[in-house]
Formats: structure tokens, C-alpha cells, sequence
């Protein structure tokens, strides 16, 4: 076991790297054990090892637990941060909305600690339970080794790395009691109205034989753009999908079968324009380009982002911008194209027409407009998101980038 884990870090983080690992650890045996097995590893090679602790505040003895997790993870040698999920909780689908915010304070955590792998524990077991969950009606789906932070856009720049994925729970344990370590076991394991419960209770008397891990996506054949994609018409569904996702911004991918038409008009040869999940999509001979859908007042879902002085933020999931020294509000550029400099209205003709009023605009304090993306020398930071989340979503990272 500890060799196979060892194989898969060595895979897929990058050699030579001094950046920090972050990992998932909530104390529990998988989590455990993923931590020492990465200290072991990293060690050898001169990286540090951030182990981060959500607490969810969802039982009394959480803040117990985060604290008794912290102090584990310092004497074992790393470093340790407790992230709290604050706020009103959901009266239903608790266990749903609390995997969403463990995912973001997580990918938030690893990225400021300037770490872009966060390690996680799951298992073959929670591979096998995902499947008797699916069995009984779920959506969930398979965990896989290597993949982009499911959270959007607190999850860019982070990819989540599960080594254990091939490692049985009970194997896991048997190595950690071996080297006298106890771990904390989660209440709400054994808690039946949760379906993950429920799966694990169904399998506890049976001993399933472990399906072989799925292989890693295959990497788009051909694709272009930067602040739109062009795809082959022929292009498979998960990668149109991936297209419509990070062309809009948007996050969660479409599914089902509005999907399923799109990819059979794409692969129909017809010339047309269509909208799927805030993309607009224009098929020709060319291929197809996704851009984000302009849409028309409150349909649009453009809303400003107001940034102070200095600041950064995410504006429409597309453009990470970075404020100068005055405080200024991102918009879309149409209907203030107008406004641009001259310099700028000139540097706007080089884009697709439906790209133009998805582009970002910066509005300050007195009205001056001006476009990051279009300024040559601005004081205004603008980072497009666009291609490199399509690259990451589509298997062409399947290793720990530089950074």
C-alpha cells in the first residue's frame, strides 16, 4: 500500500517543487493516514505539508475535534490551520451544502498558503459506496485521483489529489494501529439518515471486489481561445459541456438532455446559434465558439463586482481583476463601449462581436471607463480564467503545474 501511494504522489506532483502540499485532515483514520504517508514523502523532498481542519459547527464537540486534529498534525510534523463554515446552516440537504463549503475553504486556504495540490483521504470504500449510493437513485460520482477543485471560483488554480483511492479503509487502519496511532471516528458515519451512511452500513457484510480507477480523461484534440473557445464540431460531450461551463463562467456543467441535443446538432453539420447554462454556442464551418451569453438586463447574470483600492476578486467567474489605487466597480463593457479611450475602442475591433459586451469594464469613482483586457498599460490587474479552467476541466493538466 504505502508503496502504491508513494507512486501516485511521485506521478503527479511536480519534481523539484518547493510549494507547500495542503492536505485535508479531519482526524479520522483515512485522513490520517494520508497525512503521515505525505509527510513521508515529503520530507525526503524538502516540501512543507499544511494540514487544514473544517469545522463545521454542525456538533457540539466540533471545536473539540478541530482542536485535538490541529495539535495531531503539528506533532506528526506539519503545518495545521482550522477553517470554520459560518453562517445559517440548511434545514435539508445538510451533508450536501456542507461538502460545498468544506471544498471551498479548503481550495481558498491551499491557494492563499500559495499550495495548488490539496490532498484528500477518500478511499475504494467510498468508491464502492458511491456506487450502491447511485444503485439506490444518486447523482454521485465516482471520486476521481486527479481533478480541478469541484468550487468555483474559490477553487482556481487548485487541483484535488486522491492517492488512496485503490487502498481499502480497513487496510488503512491496520497500518496506522501498527505504528500505535488512534484516530477519531465520525458520528455521522453511522448516522442512517444520510445516504452515505446507509451505503456503508449495505456493504459492511460484503466483500465487493474494487472496480480498477477509471483513466484519466482524454485531452481535447483541438481547441483555440482565450476569452472564448473554439471547439471541433465533433468535439465529445464532456468536453462541450466543459466548454459551455468555463466559457460562461458558470458552476456546474450542463448534464442530460439538453447536453445530449447540442452535441447531436454540433455533430449534425447544420449552422446555428443556441444558448446552454449562460454560454451562447455559434456553430459553422469553423467549429463551434462558446462565449458567455450577453443576455439583456437582469437575465444577463453580469452583475458588478466592487473592488477597493488594492483588492482582488472574481468578476462573472471569468476575469480575476486586481484593482490599482483606486477603488473601482468591474462590469460588462456593452453599452459602455462608448466610454472607452481611443487606444482602447481601437483594440476592441480585434474581437469576435459576441465576445465584445462580455468583456470586463472598470467603472471609478467618476465615471471614467476603461477595459483591463484592452488597456496596454493599465494600472488595473486582469487575469483570464477562461482557457486555463478548460484546460484543467479536459485532462490537458493531469500533473502539478508550476507555478
Amino acid at each position: 500500500m504505502t508503496r502504491d501511494v508513494q507512486a501516485v504522489l511521485q506521478r503527479r506532483l511536480r519534481p523539484g517543487a518547493t510549494t507547500p502540499l495542503a492536505v485535508g485532515f479531519s482526524g479520522g483514520g483515512d485522513s490520517l493516514a494520508l497525512l503521515r504517508l505525505t509527510l513521508d514523502w515529503a520530507e525526503l523532498r524538502g516540501r512543507p505539508v499544511l494540514a487544514l481542519t473544517v469545522d463545521h459547527g454542525l456538533n457540539p464537540a466540533s471545536a473539540g475535534w478541530t482542536a485535538d486534529a490541529l495539535a495531531k498534525a503539528r506533532a506528526l510534523g506539519a503545518q495545521a490551520q482550522a477553517l470554520h463554515w459560518i453562517g445559517d446552516k440548511p434545514s435539508t440537504g445538510v451533508q450536501a451544502a456542507a461538502r460545498a463549503a468544506r471544498h471551498a475553504l479548503l481550495a481558498a486556504a491551499a491557494r492563499e498558503a500559495g499550495a495548488c495540490v490539496l490532498l484528500l483521504g477518500h478511499t475504494a470504500d467510498d468508491r464502492l459506496e458511491a456506487a450502491r449510493m447511485r444503485a439506490e437513485g444518486s447523482t454521485t460520482s465516482d471520486p476521481r485521483q486527479w481533478a480541478p477543485s469541484p468550487v468555483w471560483p474559490e477553487g482556481r488554480g487548485v487541483f484535488v489529489l486522491r492517492p488512496l483511492l485503490e487502498a481499502r479503509r480497513q487496510a488503512l487502519r491496520e497500518w496506522l494501529s501498527q505504528r500505535g496511532e488512534t484516530w477519531l471516528e465520525d458520528p455521522a458515519n453511522d448516522d442512517a439518515r444520510f445516504a452515505r451512511a446507509r451505503a456503508r452500513a449495505a456493504l459492511a457484510g460484503e466483500d465487493p471486489a474494487v472496480p480498477p480507477l477509471a483513466p484519466d480523461p482524454a485531452p481535447p484534440a483541438a481547441f483555440e481561445g482565450e476569452h472564448a473557445l473554439r471547439l471541433p464540431r465533433e468535439a465529445p460531450a464532456a468536453q462541450v459541456a466543459a466548454a459551455c461551463l468555463c466559457a460562461a463562467g458558470a458552476a456546474t456543467p450542463p448534464r442530460g438532455e439538453r447536453l445530449e441535443r447540442l452535441v447531436a446538432r454540433l455533430r449534425s453539420g447544420e449552422a446555428f446559434t443556441a444558448t446552454l447554462a449562460g454560454a451562447r454556442i455559434v456553430a459553422g464551418e469553423a467549429g463551434a465558439l462558446f462565449v458567455r451569453e450577453a443576455g439583456e438586463g437582469r437575465r444577463s447574470g453580469l452583475s458588478p463586482l466592487v473592488l477597493a483600492a488594492g483588492e482582488t476578486g472574481v468578476w462573472d467567474g471569468r476575469y480575476e481583476i486586481t484593482a490599482g489605487a483606486q477603488p473601482i466597480t468591474v462590469r460588462p463593457l456593452g453599452g459602455l463601449a462608448g466610454r472607452l479611450p481611443a487606444d482602447e475602442t481601437q483594440a476592441l475591433k480585434g474581437f469576435p462581436a459576441a465576445v465584445r459586451p462580455v468583456l470586463p469594464a472598470a467603472v471609478d469613482a467618476v465615471g471614467m471607463v476603461s477595459s483591463p483586457i484592452l488597456a496596454e498599460a493599465g494600472t488595473i490587474g486582469a487575469r483570464v480564467l477562461i482557457r486555463e479552467r478548460f484546460e484543467a476541466a479536459t485532462g490537458l493538466i493531469d500533473q502539478e503545474p508550476a507555478t
